[in-house]
């Protein structure tokens, strides 16, 4: 390196060693990104200043006017200036200013005497600018800055890079305070320009000026608030990675917006990493770091992820604040843990933390989807009690509630409260009463609200006539839905997936499957709401039941190519129909399928499986399905008990059914129908076991229950009795037996 300075073979290594660093942790900075948009490694120097030289007589001038302000300094400014005021040029400002520079309050007087009587030119602001900065009169550079931008900013996207010239240009014999940069690129940021504000500091990087850590906070937030074309999540990470490379050492306050950011792109496990190496940068997270990750991912809906945020925040001794409380009840009410969510809102009141309007009615709309009326109003209750007034959504959550479980009275009282109380109703509001009328089949008062809600000039949602034509179609009026949908379409209600889902629903159920098909094919076609997987598999379902099996896969080979993910109930629904069809190798191939696409059969999947087996007198490949479904922790059901004890009845395996019938009803705790005792009494009286089948008689009857032909079970029971030599027995029954036959014909 002989012949080069020193300093440009340090600077040399340190260009290596930053490329061995990007390259090490796999960042995605290039080198062309790297000179782009840092400029070259190698820092140039500030320019010197060389102004416009005086003349001679210009000189004299100007040193009697220096003299003058130096030596009557205590004197009115525009007193002292009044003889030279007539002679007095533009340049004259710079080359007073450079006589007294180290005088600020010289500088300053005479600068805005001469702002007053005419405009000084951007090289004599910025010169001011830099001396003031210099001064330590930040409040009066920030003011001026603004000025010299205000003037400028009119010649366009060029403006700025003039002003930067000029402070280059100036700021090594006017100044030398960095923080006159800081200063020039905050105020493009605030005025929106976040382009010209990269460019700039890109700019001044290339003059080894490092910026503020608070400058470099606030280009951060205002990228990722999005404030122009040049805002957003990608570019405010593309900022951090930046400012990374040259140094800056980042604090809690600019963690927290790349972790927003991160969360805000779908990238949270980027942000859960980022969070943890900040304990290793010397930077502590706080309750806005943790909270910020733990609602990315409840967000995307991973719980337990964000449960474990909060366990290790709680860990880490870090305190939550409100935002972290609402995060950690939202996250619980969502899971359906609503006593847990009150467990955390004690212990939110116990710290001071007290909660708002829109955490109470959160609470409601959690208690109401449960069907928790008591706790809804309850909570209710509590937030007037704290004098905490419910808004709108507050009430049309609890009146949702009243409406969803057949409440209408309460709901009713509740809607009049509320406008009582200056709360006026919204379209949500309506159609949350107007489904409950439907639903309680008062078809009549629906359509009356309704027609109060378009009176009043509130415009009708697709959710109000949704619950009409559901309505509609409890009523069998197919042609009323009909006119009802032409009278959404002319209103310009956008129809969504799930009003055409409640009348193919409807349509199906009755039979019509022809005009279900074409109502599917009408979705298709209008590009607005193409069906969905519930679409699919109700109509699936209908072919089934009615033996279109065929219909039925081909309707399923439709969905997969059009890339809708059938669900469990899908495929519960087309296993139904295979195994009715007697399709038990094709039912098979079906679950096979399923296991192979990751989807992880129920019950009621395999259930119609074990049925065809047994319908085929093979109670043994039924039994090992249901040891096949233990060993995969798909959990029986009483159907799949029934199942099984029947089959082993009809094939005389006794022991088995009977081992099977105790375990449904001692360990699983399910109650076995009449048909079931049925088959368990007729398959002892096949084996001739009086004493096991009276058993399960008396079992039955202690249940309520009573089979089709009661009495002649009694009977046969009663000659095995007497074969046996059991009078007693024998008698007792025939007395049933009578009983029975007296009570029939009365």
């Amino acid at each position: 390196m002989k012949g080069f300075p020193a300093v440009f073979s340090v600077r040399s290594h340190e260009r290596c060693r930053l490329f061995l660093i990007l390259r090490l942790i796999g960042s995605r900075i290039s080198a062309r990104c790297f000179y782009s948009s840092f400029g070259s490694s190698v820092k140039r120097p500030f320019p010197d200043y060389s102004p416009k030289r005086p003349s001679i007589k210009d000189s004299e001038l100007v040193h009697r006017i220096t003299t003058t302000i130096k030596q009557r300094r205590y004197e009115p400014f525009h007193s002292i200036m009044k003889p030279f005021e007539s002679k007095f040029k533009s340049d004259y400002l710079i080359w007073v200013l450079m006589e007294v520079k180290e005088d600020y309050l010289l500088a300053a007087n005479l600068f805005h005497w001469s702002c007053i009587r005419r405009d000084p030119s951007l090289e004599a602001s910025c010169i001011f600018f830099q001396i003031s900065i210099a001064a330590n009169d930040l409040a009066s550079g920030r003011r001026l800055c603004r000025g010299i931008w205000e003037r400028a900013s009119s010649d366009g996207d060029s403006s700025f890079r003039l002003i930067l010239g000029k402070l280059i240009y100036t700021y090594k014999d006017w100044g030398s305070n960095p923080y006159a940069f800081d200063v020039f690129i905050r105020t493009l940021i605030e005025n929106g320009q976040i382009k010209s504000a990269r460019e700039a500091l890109s700019k001044i990087l290339n003059y080894d000026v490092i910026p503020s850590l608070e400058l470099c906070n606030l280009l951060l937030s205002k990228t990722a608030d999005g404030i122009d074309d040049e805002g957003g999540p990608n570019v405010s990470l593309e900022v951090f990675r930046e400012l990374s490379v040259v140094g800056i050492q980042w604090n809690t306050v600019a963690y927290n917006i790349v972790m927003h950011c991160l969360c805000q792109t779908k990238k949270v496990k980027q942000a859960h990493r980022l969070l943890f190496r900040m304990y290793y940068r010397g930077c502590a997270p706080d309750s806005v770091s943790y909270s910020t990750v733990m609602n990315g991912y409840r967000i995307q809906g991973k719980h337990l992820s964000a449960l474990k945020v909060f366990e290790s925040m709680q860990q880490e001794g870090v305190k939550p604040n409100a935002f972290t409380f609402n995060s950690v009840i939202l996250l619980l009410i969502e899971i359906g843990k609503l006593d847990e969510a009150e467990m955390v809102l004690e212990e939110m009141i116990s710290r001071g933390v007290f909660p708002d309007a829109a955490l109470y009615t959160t609470f409601i709309d959690g208690f109401s989807k449960i069907g928790d009326v008591a706790s809804a109003r309850g909570m209710y209750d509590e937030m007037r009690s704290k004098g905490i007034s419910p808004d709108s959504v507050a009430y049309t959550a609890l009146i949702s509630c009243f409406c969803r479980n057949g409440k209408l009275p309460e709901a009713e009282q509740l809607f009049r409260e509320m406008a009582s109380s200056g709360q006026k109703p919204d379209a949500f509001t309506y159609a949350a009463l107007v489904d409950g009328y439907c639903k309680a089949g008062m078809i009549d008062r629906a359509f009356s609200l309704h027609a109060v809600m378009i009176r009043m000039n509130i415009p009708s949602n697709v959710v109000a006539y949704t619950a009409l034509v559901d309505g509609l179609c409890k009523l069998g009026d197919v042609d009323a839905c009909t006119e009802l949908l032409r009278e959404m379409s002319k209103k310009g209600v956008v129809l969504n997936v799930y009003t055409y889902n409640v009348l193919q629903n409807f349509l199906c159920k009755s039979g019509f499957l022809d005009r279900a098909s074409r109502l599917m094919d009408d979705m298709e076609a209008s590009g607005i709401c193409p069906p969905d997987v519930f679409t699919y598999t109700t109509l699936m379902d209908a072919y089934c039941k009615t033996g279109k099996t065929d219909e039925a896969r081909d309707l399923f080979r439709d969905m997969l190519r059009k890339g809708i993910a059938p669900t469990v109930v899908t495929f519960n629904v087309l296993m139904n129909g295979l195994c009715i069809s007697g399709k038990l190798e094709d039912g098979r191939d079906l679950l096979n399928w399923m296991l192979e696409k990751g989807v992880l059969p129920n019950a009621a999947t395999c259930n119609p499986l074990m049925k065809q087996h047994c319908i085929r007198n093979d109670p043994g490949a039924a039994t090992a399905m249901y040891r096949w479904m233990k060993c995969r922790g798909v959990e029986p059901d009483g159907n799949t008990y029934e199942i099984l004890i029947r089959g082993h009845c009809r094939a005389r395996n006794m022991k088995e059914a009977w081992f099977l019938y105790r375990e449904m009803v001692d360990e699983a705790g399910f109650d076995p129908g009449a048909e079931t005792y049925e088959a368990l009494m007729r398959g002892f009286l096949k084996r001739k076991k009086v004493g096991e089948g009276r058993e399960v008689l008396e079992e039955m009857r202690k249940r309520g229950l009573s089979c089709g032909d009661d009495e002649g079970l009694c009977r046969a029971f009663a000659d095995m009795a007497y074969d046996e030599g059991d009078l007693d027995l024998c008698l007792m029954l025939c007395d049933e037996a009578v009983e029975k036959t007296v009570c029939s014909s009365k």
